[in-house]
């Protein structure tokens, strides 16, 4: 059977075509004359699949999207023929990502358009959002004096190119130095927008996308250069591949030696996200357009929508599929509105999807009360703080310290001052106790976050502490008359138990458009990572005084970067290895246990669960040599969406064929059924009972045999046929299925837990195991 997949063509689009894919200033003026009137939008277009265009009258793509806009748009049509090259109306012309385009039209054009034989459907614009000198080291990359760590087995990921899409990058960062670096790979196509001087073997590549954003957001500058005053894509490309810095902290604090998870490997830079605006869908497209061509071989995306969205209308799951279609691992943040359930985005399954954990460092300081009792937080002021003899303790009359009205110099001059959450952000709050002449502030975590604690650099000492404590603090402040408090700042400190823990932010599953495939997939260090920035946020600096070029910063936005980098270390390892398979050895390795050897903990101190946690927490030196990966193609996925009841337009939508494909012809596959790392059973009608059929690739030793392991609570019976695998190759690929059913034949009241382990020697390949009750379709 012929593969219905291809590889999609990458046809350049060259200057002096019909349409340039970055437009000049000149080319998007209007032509006088034209009949352009009326409130004008941007839409992605979707081409129905059955056409392609005419290689005898279109010399690219991009000119027989042109005609096809023009075909619908008077002003188009003039602007075409008065100046082939200045089309103002199409915004992009995709080559690789989708069959499509993306333009700016009335709704009249789009009505008229939409009676066209060629047009699928048009989709109005869409805003998506952004969502270290320690983490290498807890990782285990640096090894120990028992073993190399990664960063030796891997070279740190050398020649290895990451494509990060983020806000703009300070280019000029040590962490972006390319003394000692190699010379990108020969396959490297892509550019750099900045001069020479700038770009160099470490940061290879830098662009601007903003031609559909500028429409959208009226008097958006022009960035020409992917420069941000912001501090996330420094951060998150430092955090993936920086090079390494000296004397790296904040304001003293994690001194260290920054570094990022593949010190050698090179960036690649797309900025598609502006301050205060966001990420433009057609922008992002656009860019993993190029990136694709450029020859990246990972693609990290700290980015997403608030909501779920079908899989053929979201840019990350379009682009995604595309990546891994070219061989391209991508990898994206899971999104930071937890703890709710049911609120992580970029749920494909052919993405891996990063949430958010805790490292064992925090920044400490003690509380020390007048009663010499001590409670601890969390403080990015200077180490070298001494706040001398204990000051008066009080709590805000208004409670959050927000109402400057309220917190005045006769109340809180040379005291303490308790703040709760809320008003406005604890900078702004040390800023007005500043003028007041406080002494110092306490400012409670929201009660959410529990242990967590996410500090910041104030304008006077200030400990931030969780909600427990700061409880205990105001119940001190109220059963004693003359209160005291003074701090003691100890700077960082680590092994912190119960770590790692699942961040309180992290978006939870389940996976809203596909319930069959567990989404997290796995987390990884996201809480207070310290790595590359512009400049500090929120931060008065005295006069003459030095730039900070660290700060931390949280989010799946860091996580994210995190796995991107870990990934192209085993990309190094291992070249050859499909971008599912790298995924699988990342899944099957990860860590369910903290460094206590209990189960990961959520923030509330129950072991988190598997919509929380996924798999596990990322363990780097395990998965450069998993035993055996879940592998899989591009071409795998497409009878899993046919099975999702997926239109045939959709399915052509996501998988760009060279001829469409019909799921009538195709086998339909369950969900439970993709060959992926970990298993979702779905109990939906009696006898409440599932089966999942799984392939497995040996990676490990050529001769080895595999016994299975299967952990699960008595209300339910698993049963693995064959229990043993035995391997007589490298890249042998055997099969086995898992049946699931309901120990009392009724559907599960709620989530049932539980582990699937294949064990041979020093390999463990673990599967989460999820039984849920409920229907397959979202």
């Amino acid at each position: 059977m012929d593969n219905p997949i291809r590889r999609r063509c990458t046809l350049p689009c060259l200057v002096g075509a019909a349409v340039l894919l970055l437009l000049s200033p000149a080319a998007i003026t209007p032509v006088a004359g034209h009949n352009d009137h009326g409130v004008h939008s941007n839409y992605l277009v979707i081409v129905r699949s059955l056409y392609e265009y005419d290689k005898r009258l279109h010399h690219n793509v991009s000119s027989w999207h042109a005609s096809l806009l023009a075909s619908v748009c008077d002003s188009a049509k003039e602007t075409l023929e008065a100046d082939p090259t200045a089309m103002t109306r199409l915004i992009y012309s995709y080559r690789n990502v989708v069959n499509g385009f993306a333009a700016r039209m009335t709704t009249e054009e789009l009505e008229k358009m939409s009676k066209m034989d060629w047009f699928d459907r048009a989709l109005p614009e869409q805003t998506y959002h952004l969502l270290t000198t320690h983490t290498p080291e807890m990782l285990g990359l640096m090894g120990g004096r028992r073993r190399g760590g990664l960063w030796n087995t891997s070279n740190m990921g050398e020649g290895v190119i990451i494509g990060i899409l983020d806000d703009g990058i300070y280019a000029g960062h040590p962490s972006f130095d390319g003394a000692g670096m190699k010379p990108p790979p020969a396959k490297w196509k892509g550019r750099c927008d900045f001069n020479k001087t700038v770009c160099n073997n470490k940061l290879i590549g830098a662009r601007s996308y903003f031609e559909s954003a500028k429409w959208k957001w009226k008097g958006l500058r022009d960035p020409v250069l992917p420069i941000s005053e912001g501090q996330h894509g420094t951060h998150t490309s430092s955090t993936a591949a920086g090079a390494f810095v000296a004397n790296a902290s904040v304001f003293g604090n994690g001194l260290g030696t920054a570094a990022g998870m593949a010190p050698r490997a090179h960036i690649a830079f797309y900025q598609v996200c502006y301050e205060q605006k966001g990420c433009d869908r057609d922008d992002i497209l656009a860019a993993v357009d190029d990136a694709i061509e450029d020859g990246v071989d990972i693609l990290s995306l700290s980015l997403g929508h608030e909501d779920a969205i079908d899989f053929s209308d979201d840019p990350v799951s379009l682009g995604g599929y595309t990546a891994i279609l070219n061989g391209v691992f991508i990898c994206a943040a899971a999104g930071n509105t937890g703890p709710s359930p049911a609120t992580l985005v970029n749920e494909a399954p052919w993405l891996l999807t990063v949430g958010a954990s805790t490292s064992d460092r925090k920044f400490s300081v003690s509380v020390v009360l007048g009663d010499k009792s001590e409670l601890g937080g969390e403080s990015l002021n200077d180490p070298n703080t001494t706040m001398g003899d204990p000051k008066p303790l009080m709590q805000d009359v208004d409670g959050t310290c927000a109402n400057e009205g309220v917190l005045l110099a006769q109340n809180v001059t040379g005291k303490i001052v308790i703040c709760d959450a809320g008003g406005v952000i604890s900078t702004e709050k040390a800023k007005m106790a500043k003028r007041a002449g406080a002494a110092g502030l306490v400012v409670i975590t929201p009660e959410v976050f529990g242990p967590v604690v996410i500090p910041r650099p104030h304008a006077i000492p200030t400990v931030q502490v969780p909600y427990a404590t700061g409880q205990k603090m105001k119940e001190y402040v109220q059963t004693s008359h003359d209160g005291t408090a003074t701090f003691v700042f100890k700077g960082s400190t680590f092994r912190t138990p119960q770590s790692p823990m699942v961040a309180p932010f992290s978006s939870r599953g389940p996976n809203r458009r596909s319930r069959g495939i567990l989404k997290p997939d796995i987390v990884g260090p996201g809480v207070n990572v310290l790595a590359g920035v512009p400049s500090i946020e929120d931060v008065e600096l005295a006069p003459n005084a030095e730039v900070p070029r660290f700060d931390i910063k949280s989010g799946t936005s860091m996580a994210a970067p995190h796995l991107s980098g870990i990934a192209a270390l085993i990309k190094h390892a291992h070249p050859t290895w499909s971008p599912a398979a790298i995924k699988s050895a990342l899944m099957t390795t990860a860590e369910p246990t903290d460094n206590l050897r209990k189960p990961i903990a959520d923030v509330d101190g129950r072991p988190a669960t598997f919509l929380a946690l996924g798999a596990g927490h990322v363990n780097p030196q395990r998965a450069v040599d998993p035993g055996l990966v879940y592998n899989m193609t591009a071409a795998g996925y497409v009878p899993y969406l046919c099975g999702l009841n997926y239109t045939d337009q959709k399915v052509n939508t996501i998988i760009y064929p060279e001829k469409p494909i019909s799921c009538a012809n195709l086998s339909r596959l369950e969900q439970d059924d993709l060959n992926y790392p970990s298993i979702t059973a779905i109990l939906d009608q009696p006898p409440f009972t599932a089966t999942a059929n799984r392939s497995v690739t040996n990676v490990g030793a050529a001769t080895s045999t595999y016994a299975v392991e299967v952990e699960v609570p008595a209300s339910v019976k698993v049963e693995v046929n064959p229990p043993k695998l035995t391997f007589k190759a490298l890249d042998e690929v055997l099969n086995f299925s898992v049946t699931i059913k309901s120990a009392d034949g009724r559907a599960p009241a709620r989530p049932v837990e539980g582990q699937l382990k294949w064990v041979s020697g020093k390999y463990v390949v673990r599967s989460p195991l999820l039984i849920v009750a409920g229907t397959r379709q979202a």
